[in-house]
């Protein structure tokens, strides 16, 4: 039951994601960054599609995913659509991942450490959604700052 409840949750916010980069109307507002800002709307989508695929599809769901955390934040002017196309590659991932997950291993200890401490797979599955709602909610907010056609 609580594989669902993550599936649900990990949809639900990966089409949200898919609906703000759909919805610039301009592009290269995508990429845009002001001044004492760190990150693009572009690259925090790069870093959540990144993070999932290692997370949940690497770790999970053993896909053979290699992530290049660097790239994620350096990639530049990459088009909506193809941006549209890893959320909806991602989508599949995660849910193909975690349909072979139990519930039993919520329990257990997340395969990999987090902040150099042992976790488990549940309190990972459920920093994975805080930290995207973080970053879901920084790209709405960017796009509505920023593009404003």
């Amino acid at each position: 039951m609580l594989i669902e409840t993550f599936k649900f949750l990990f949809k639900r916010d990966l089409l949200k994601l898919k609906q703000e980069i759909e919805s610039y109307n301009d592009q290269s507002k995508l990429w845009y960054v002001e001044k004492g800002i760190s990150n693009s709307a572009g690259n925090l989508c790069l870093h959540l599609i990144g993070n999932l695929n290692h997370f949940i599809g690497a770790t999970l769901g053993n896909t053979g995913y290699v992530r290049n955390r660097d790239l994620e934040f350096s990639q530049k002017d990459i088009p909506a659509d193809e941006l549209v196309k890893r959320i909806n590659d991602t989508v599949v991932v995660v849910e193909n991942s975690l349909n072979k997950l139990s519930d039993d291993i919520l329990n257990e200890d997340f395969p990999l450490l987090y902040n150099n401490e042992r976790v488990s797979t549940m309190l990972m599955l459920t920093h994975l959604l805080t930290h995207f709602g973080y970053h879901l909610g920084q790209i709405n907010y960017f796009r509505r700052l920023y593009d404003k056609n």
